[in-house]
């Protein structure tokens, strides 16, 4: 099945590669919600867990995806057609991560957009509380500009529009000369302000602390539900089950190592995380405010902290602008997934891709963008708005769904003998046993709880007993 003299774009190096691919896995999971759910459930046993929860699902999975794509050649669907044929039902896998991936972009974008205009309000010095204004003052005053940005329809779509537009003009020079060249600007930026950050945290009065609370596990704060949380983070963390690693894995060289590549993004992407919590704590806590302020933490908790230190402004700027690298490393990978599915499978041009693709996300986001609005008393699934309901079908179901199927085929169903010479290809044979292990019996169970996990949680066994 497979046509191995497919004319295929590849990385101009690994580090390129490395760079994209950690690119597509660092998002606002690492540095907006990775910070309040270690806080939410307890902080060093957490982490502890969700390490381990990378190394024995995450990570075997990234490794199974980029084998998918480098083996193949192919996008997300034409590589289980290229496997299995056109009639094999495998193909479903391929179908379900990319409209995981096209869904979360369409709403993905409209989150980015707010960063982009935190970073506007921050050049307008928004976020520099005048002399003798208090903590609550300034909480009043950051509630009230984010308010105003979630109240603002038009607001919203304008910078869905401008940051979609972004991903567009990158991903429209092709996998070199767009998602590689700027993947090698774009990173090294983001680590530089993660850095700077992270040292402004060191140096604060509650460096210790956050330390202690990070990396001093208290496991009598551990309950099922932060392992659950944990072992979830640790699957979405990593840009799995949306396509973007079976895409990018395509543009693979025989040559590289798939353990050692796939390693090396697992630890980018947990530093990073684990970076981020640590320019954040150690403020959160100088300023007497608790860890745990659940998703406001970003964009209303932080911005209050930045504005009662010393050159805060700058530093807002400087956090916002983080946030927003990390969104467009991220979001060029999705684009990037559905892009080369119209490429390899309907022979369409990048630039007719790339642009049909990137406006039918701006529209298909549009009522994202009016959920808390517009559009703010439309509830299509139980009591959750627009935006909250397209973040449960995606993250709930899309994604697990993807990544149960991926594990259950390459652990049950494929060769064994293709997928142990893929990691033989790139000097990484000695860990096939090691993960086959792991990509037969441990993933798969894991992602099935994550799968029934959220299922449990929303009430669809609830609902479909109702109507049956």
């Amino acid at each position: 099945m497979l046509d191995s003299s497919r004319s295929r774009a590849q990385w101009g190096s690994r580090i390129g590669f490395i760079l994209a691919a950690a690119g597509s896995a660092v998002g606002l999971g690492n540095i907006w919600k990775f910070p309040y759910i270690t806080g939410n459930n307890g902080g060093g046993a957490f982490v502890l867990v969700y390490l381990v929860c990378i190394a024995l699902v995450g990570l075997p999975i990234m490794i199974a995806e980029l084998m998918i794509g480098r083996h193949t050649r192919r996008d997300a669907v034409g590589a289980f057609i290229s496997l299995e044929g056109r009639r094999s039902p495998w193909q479903i896998a391929g179908w379900v991560s990319i409209l995981a991936a096209f869904v979360i972009l369409s709403y993905y974008s409209v989150v980015a957009g707010w960063t982009l205009d935190f970073i506007l309000r921050a050049l307008q010095g928004a976020f520099t509380t005048p002399l003798g204004t208090n903590t609550s003052q300034a909480a009043d005053h950051v509630s009230t500009l984010f308010q105003g940005l979630i109240d603002s329809g038009p607001r919203q779509l304008m910078w869905h529009f401008i940051f979609i537009s972004l991903c567009l003009g990158i991903v429209i020079g092709g996998v070199q000369k767009g998602i590689e060249r700027w993947s090698k600007i774009l990173m090294p930026i983001l680590l530089g302000l993660l850095v700077l950050l992270f040292v402004n945290g060191m140096l604060s009065d509650g460096a210790r602390q956050a330390l202690n609370f990070m990396f001093r596990p208290d496991f009598q704060k551990l309950n099922p539900g932060a392992v659950l949380e944990a072992l979830g983070h640790a699957f979405f963390t990593l840009s799995l089950g949306m396509a973007a690693m079976i895409t990018y894995g395509s543009y693979l060289s025989r040559q590289d190592s798939l353990f050692g590549s796939g390693l090396r993004i697992a630890l980018l992407d947990t530093g990073i995380a684990l970076m981020a919590g640590l320019a954040i704590f150690p403020i959160v806590f100088s300023a007497g405010m608790q860890p745990g302020a659940g998703p406001g933490l970003v964009f209303q908790t932080i911005p209050v902290v930045f504005s009662n230190l010393p050159g805060g402004n700058i530093l807002a700027l400087l956090f916002f602008l983080l946030l927003a690298f990390a969104a467009l490393t991220s979001a060029i990978s999705l684009l990037e997934s559905q892009v080369a599915y119209l490429i390899d499978e309907r022979g369409w041009g990048r630039k007719q891709a790339t642009a049909f693709l990137a406006i039918l996300a701006f529209v298909v986001g549009i009522p994202s963008a009016l959920s808390s609005n517009l559009l703010g008393h439309l509830t299509p699934i139980a009591d959750l708005g627009v935006f909250d309901s397209i973040d449960l079908i995606a993250s709930n179901y899309l994604l697990p769904v993807s990544g149960l199927l991926t594990a259950l085929y390459v652990g049950w169903f494929w060769s064994g003998q293709e997928e142990k010479e893929e990691l033989l290809a790139g000097g990484s044979g000695w860990i096939y046993p090691t993960w086959h292990f792991l990509i037969r019996f441990v993933a798969p169970v894991a992602v099935g709880v994550i799968l029934y996990s959220k299922i449990e949680e929303t009430g669809l066994f609830s609902f479909l007993g109702s109507i049956f």
